[in-house]
């Protein structure tokens, strides 16, 4: 997926020293703070250093704020320094149209920087090259290409929609270490631990959507979402093909807070009319299936992609989760695994030919430690 746009091939006759690496290995990780504040827009960090001083940083805070260039530059005012004559990092080409707000182009020229040096070209339809053309035009010397794949890595979802109006998949589910997803009694409910939790919320807070089966509704009823919640928005999903939704279960207590779509047959509104209008008048939104359509996973995805969702978490359960790997429709996993087997307590074991740790098909593979648990992420395909 990388660009081949010309405007994005990097200069190698400008030899890039180990500071300019250092300055934008600073910048993708001011850029990780965003996450989860300002999806579905990229996450973004800047540098700007003058003199081999850092004199302004910044990152893209929230959806609608400042962006991290514009943030950068004004914590240069901020620490009484010009960022005249100054160079700039970006982990992502700086903007040149006014939405939320104005644009970063326009900003840096102003600023009357020499240089602006981008981790990763903007692929989206407003931006793909016109805001490095901009400066460029300006007369600032701008390089495109440091650090290019880590900075991609940063927005994959952000990345395939801007490229392809689709959306992002994610699979999470947490299991034991003998590939096991639940316990078989409902008193002992979790598998995994406090802190992989909390994580799971911050997962939640990155997606515009999580969907589940309508058999995780009546086993748990959940509230499927993000605590805190910080003012996201997450459209809460159900695959209910014969509408056994629950009236008084919390996902369509809640629609005012966040809302909700289930997606069914039209033979089980025909034959369940009144459930239909108290679902709908409960402020929930009904999608059903076309009657020729061969898979109705990949409907689901492509009417959320059409929806403006650019990123799907899928939490399950086992049933949805398979579904998911075996058409093929997976863009990531995120897999927590607890330290634990289960052996004949455990259930919804449907990972047997699945083995994320030692699956060597995956790419971008990382593993990090949460309390007792080991989380595993992986994509199914290069960004």
């Amino acid at each position: 997926m990388l660009c081949r746009e010309p405007v994005y091939l990097f200069t190698h006759q400008l030899i890039m020293n180990c500071e300019d690496k250092q300055y934008m290995k600073m910048a993708l990780k001011l850029a990780k703070r965003g996450l989860g504040s300002v999806e579905p827009n990229p996450t973004v960090g800047c540098v700007i250093v003058k003199n081999n001083t850092i004199i302004g940083k910044g990152y893209h805070k929230k959806f609608g704020g400042p962006h991290a260039e514009i943030n950068a530059l004004a914590d240069c005012k901020a620490n009484k320094k010009s960022p005249k004559g100054a160079t700039m990092y970006a982990t992502l080409e700086p903007c040149c149209h006014k939405g939320k707000t104005g644009p970063c182009t326009d900003a840096i020229i102003k600023a009357g920087l020499k240089k602006v040096i981008i981790a990763a070209g903007d692929p989206s339809k407003h931006a793909n090259g016109k805001g490095v053309r901009k400066l460029r035009k300006a007369g600032i010397e701008t390089e495109v290409g440091l650090c290019q794949k880590q900075a991609q890595l940063l927005n994959p979802a952000f990345e395939k929609f801007a490229r392809t109006g689709k959306c992002w998949v994610t699979l999470k589910w947490a299991q034991s270490k003998d590939g096991k997803l639940a316990y078989k009694s409902k008193k002992q409910q979790w598998i995994s631990c406090q802190k992989s939790r909390k994580d799971v919320h911050k997962l939640r807070r990155q997606a515009q959507a999580i969907l589940v089966g309508i058999n995780t509704v009546l086993a748990d009823d959940p509230l499927l979402t993000p605590r805190p919640a910080r003012g996201k928005t997450l459209t809460r999903i159900v695959l209910d093909n014969r509408l056994r939704i629950p009236l008084d279960c919390r996902l369509l207590q809640t629609t005012d807070e966040q809302p909700v779509i289930i997606f069914t047959t039209k033979a089980a509104l025909l034959k369940k009319p009144r459930k239909k209008e108290k679902i709908t008048a409960a402020g929930a939104k009904i999608l059903t299936y076309p009657a020729k359509q061969k898979s109705r996973l990949k409907f689901v995805v492509s009417r959320l992609s059409k929806l403006g969702i650019a990123h799907l978490l899928v939490e399950g359960g086992a049933k949805v989760l398979a579904s998911f790997i075996e058409e093929n429709l997976a863009d990531e996993f995120c897999v927590y695994i607890a330290p634990k087997s289960l052996g004949q307590n455990g259930s919804s074991d449907i990972f047997k030919a699945f083995d994320i740790e030692s699956d060597t098909s995956l790419f971008y593979k990382e593993t990090k430690r949460f309390g007792t648990d080991i989380r595993v992420r992986a994509f199914t395909k290069p960004v």
